[in-house]
C-alpha cells in the first residue's frame, strides 16, 4: 500500500465505533497536537492473532496513568476493539496502532483535565520495518541527542513526546545513509535505537543495556526470556560506548523491528552472525506458534 495514511480505504475504531478511514479526524485544537498529551502502542498480528496483545493493552493503560491521563477503557475492551478493526479490514497479518490522547474541550492551555481522553485503533499491512536490513544488517548512526533522565520525564510510558528526538535523530541518520540511530543516555551509557532496544553478543554471551531509564520493550522482555530458555547467558547492565569495539554481533528488538541484525554503528562494525540469525528465527516461530 503506497497511499498516504490519511487517504486509504478501510475502517478505524474511534471512541467506541468503527468509522470510515478518511473520516477518522480530530480538531486542530486537540490538546495532544499542542502539548503531546498522547500515548500509543504498536503491535503485530500474525496469522490472525495479535502477539501479546493483552500485554500491550495493559501497557497503554499504564502509560496513560503515568501521564495523568486515565484511559477510559479496560484492557479487555481495548483487546476487543483491536479484534474488531482486524476483522473489519480483513487482516490476518498486520501492524496494529492504538493511540489515546487528550482531545479538544474546555481547556486549551497546559492544564487539560476538562478535556476528554479519546482513543483510536488502526491497522494496516506492513512488512519489515528496516527493509533489506532485516537480513543484511541495519546501519546505525550515533545520535547527538541523549535519552533523558527518568527524573525529567516518565520514561516508562510509551508517550508521543518521548519520540520527538527519535524523529529528529532518524532523519539525521537517513540523510547520512544510515537506517536508524543509537542513543546514549544522559550519563553517556548505551541506551537504545529510535524505536527499538539493542543487544550485543560477545563470546557466546548476550549483553544489553539495563532498561531502567528507557522503555523496557515487550519484545525485549520476550527475547530475553526466549534466549535464557535456550541456555544463553544474558547480562543486563550499563554499557559504555567504548565497549562496542569488543562485541561481535548486534541486533535490535521491537514490535516493528522484530529481531533485526545490526551490521554497523557509527565506526563500529559487527557480523551478521549465526547466533543473531538463530534468535531471529526462534522469534519468528514464537510469534506464529
Amino acid at each position: 500500500m503506497t497511499a498516504a495514511y490519511d487517504d486509504r480505504d478501510g475502517k478505524i475504531w474511534m471512541d467506541g465505533e468503527l468509522v470510515d478511514w478518511r473520516d477518522a479526524k480530530v480538531h486542530v485544537l486537540t490538546h495532544a497536537l499542542h502539548y503531546a498529551s498522547s500515548v500509543f502502542e504498536g503491535e503485530r498480528c500474525y496469522d490472525g492473532k495479535i502477539f501479546k496483545g493483552h500485554e500491550h493493552s495493559l501497557r497503554l493503560i499504564e502509560s496513560g496513568r503515568l501521564l495523568d491521563m486515565p484511559i477510559p477503557y479496560s484492557a479487555d475492551e481495548i483487546d476487543a476493539a483491536k479484534e474488531e478493526v482486524l476483522k473489519a479490514n480483513g487482516f490476518e497479518n498486520a501492524y496494529v496502532r492504538v493511540v489515546a490522547w487528550r482531545g479538544s474541550g474546555l481547556d486549551m492551555g497546559v492544564s487539560a483535565k476538562r478535556n476528554p481522553v479519546r482513543m483510536a485503533v488502526c491497522a494496516w499491512e506492513w512488512g519489515s520495518y528496516y527493509g533489506d536490513a532485516k537480513w543484511q544488517g541495519a546501519k546505525l548512526d550515533v545520535a547527538k541527542w541523549k535519552r533523558p533522565s527518568p527524573e525529567t520525564i516518565p520514561t516508562a510510558a510509551k508517550a508521543a513526546g518521548l519520540y520527538m528526538i527519535c524523529t529528529m535523530s532518524k532523519h539525521a541518520a537517513e540523510e547520512k545513509g544510515f537506517s536508524d540511530a543509537l542513543f546514549m543516555d544522559w550519563e553517556g551509557y548505551v541506551a537504545e535505537a529510535t524505536g527499538a532496544n539493542i543487544f550485543f553478543l560477545k563470546d557466546g554471551e548476550v549483553h544489553t543495556p539495563l532498561a531502567d531509564r528507557f522503555l523496557n520493550g515487550i519484545t525485549r522482555r520476550t527475547v530475553i526470556e526466549m534466549m535464557k530458555e535456550k541456555g544463553l547467558t544474558v547480562h543486563e547492565r550499563r554499557i559504555k560506548p567504548e565497549e562496542l569495539d569488543g562485541f561481535q554481533e548486534c541486533f535490535l528488538t521491537g514490535t516493528a523491528a522484530e529481531v533485526t541484525p545490526v551490521a554497523q554503528i557509527g565506526d563500529w562494525n559487527f557480523q551478521v552472525g549465526e547466533t543473531t540469525r538463530a534468535i531471529a528465527e526462534d522469534y519468528e516461530k514464537l510469534v506464529r506458534a
